[in-house]
């Protein structure tokens, strides 16, 4: 009896071990920090950026990089593609044609996540 009690304990810490290592795994996650200034000049190409991790390893190798715009109180949106430019940051080049508020989202995929962080910036 104590022979079975025993190798049911070893069973169970081997388990509960396996169920450990697996959970430290998944604990990695798509982060993207947006790099765009808050004020931006109006009629002049800028630079949208984000830089893209997951866990601690920088994303080289998303498989999709858009930065989604558009003016406050319009409808009107327009998606531009990003490229990856080193080191897990990905840039895209926009003219804000008019002066007013704008909101600039990420979208980034990458490792089968998406993630989509948005700011607003001024243009002056």
């Amino acid at each position: 009896m104590k022979k079975w009690l025993l190798l049911f304990s070893f069973v169970l810490l081997v388990v509960a071990g396996c169920a450990n290592a697996a959970e430290e795994e998944t604990l990695a996650y798509l982060d993207v920090k947006m790099a765009i200034e808050e004020k931006l000049p109006v009629n002049e190409e800028v630079e949208l950026a984000c830089f893209a991790t997951y866990g601690e390893e920088k994303v080289t190798d998303a498989s999709e990089v858009k930065f989604e715009v558009w003016k406050h109180g319009e409808e009107n949106r327009e998606m531009i593609e990003g490229t990856h430019v080193g080191d897990g940051k990905y840039v895209a080049r926009y003219t804000f044609p008019t002066k007013g508020t704008y909101s600039v989202v990420a979208h980034v995929t990458a490792k089968n996540m998406h993630n989509m962080p948005k700011v607003d910036v001024v243009v002056e």
